[in-house]
């Protein structure tokens, strides 16, 4: 695994963005389970979050991304996948993750290798970082 950078961080919110980030890849594995509840915690619920995911959709608003989440973990694609070479810059509200996501999927019983680059955009509110944007390379047994 390589080192995590940061860029820019204010002293509380150097560990607080690295956990969330954590929070969402600890989501995503649920998700692939069948359990979307987590991930419905690691992001922010507003009108003007963003995803775009392996499967090529570019969603918009909370509504539109939690049903996405929801038929993901309809599809309970299990396997794992987690962050690596991650760069963290964060400013004074809203911070930026960039790393490798790498790990596996299981489609119709056999692993399908997971390698993306992937962009996570989170903002804080209340004092809690959220994810407002997510942005992933395509998977091919994914795309439609």
């Amino acid at each position: 695994m390589f080192p995590l950078s940061t860029a820019h961080a204010a002293q509380p919110d150097d560990k607080a963005v690295p956990q969330a980030t954590a929070q969402f890849y600890a989501a995503l594995n649920a998700m692939f389970a069948g359990n979307v509840e987590p991930m419905n915690a690691a992001w922010s619920h507003a009108e003007d979050v963003t995803y775009m995911g392996p499967d090529g959709k570019f969603i918009i608003g909370w509504d539109q991304i939690s049903a996405s989440w929801k038929r993901q973990a309809e599809m309970k694609l299990g396997g794992k996948v987690q962050p690596e070479a991650m760069h963290v810059t964060i400013g004074q509200d809203l911070a930026v993750v960039e790393c490798l996501e790498v790990g596996e999927n299981i489609v119709k019983g056999k692993p399908q290798t997971v390698s993306l680059r992937a962009t996570n955009v989170f903002r804080k509110h209340d004092g809690q970082w959220k994810m407002i944007g997510h942005h992933t390379d395509l998977l091919p047994f994914l795309a439609q």
